[in-house]
């Protein structure tokens, strides 16, 4: 972007807070919704590879199994019976003060609780953290990238985001 005049670019430093904060809430909505379909993707198949601090899923218990083929499930599929569970899974987006946003991307599920943690009883089976972990890289980049883009005067995709004058 060149500026005709130190004026120009003074008005266009004075717009930067309206549209990085419209960026910022675009781009931490939509990093939000790719965790939350990583997380439910992540359902009813083996977690084993790159999990980053997360132990790799325990194979279902002959028990388990077992239970599951009784009632109708097929019997290995882990973490995955009628889908309500991966149904659960949501994400929301908190604006807590001039460009800062928190995304929770979770589940009201004790079920969802149980497995992402464990208990006494069996292993746990992390579907959240892992799917942050995996998402870690495009996450530092895409929030780098408004940023930058902002900054430096480039156009940066504003669909959905209403822009104020300031």
């Amino acid at each position: 972007m060149n500026f005709k005049d130190f004026k120009s670019f003074a008005n266009h430093l004075k717009t930067l807070p309206k549209l990085e904060e419209a960026a910022l809430l675009m781009e931490v909505t939509r990093l939000a919704e790719l965790i939350e379909d990583t997380a439910k993707a992540e359902i009813g198949t083996y977690q084993r590879d790159n999990m980053g601090p997360f132990a790799p899923w325990a194979e279902l218990a002959y028990f388990t199994k077992q239970d599951r083929l009784e009632k109708g499930f097929t019997e290995n599929d882990p973490l995955l019976r009628t889908g309500e569970m991966r149904a659960s899974i949501t994400h929301e987006v908190l604006h807590n003060s001039p460009s800062t946003f928190d995304a929770v991307i979770g589940s009201d599920s004790e079920i969802a609780e149980k497995q992402e943690l464990g208990t006494s009883k069996i292993p746990p089976r992390a579907f959240l953290g892992p799917a942050m972990w995996r998402n870690r890289e495009h996450i530092l980049k895409s929030l780098q990238g408004v940023h930058f883009s902002i900054m430096s005067g480039k156009k940066y995709p504003m669909s959905g985001v209403i822009r104020t004058n300031v």
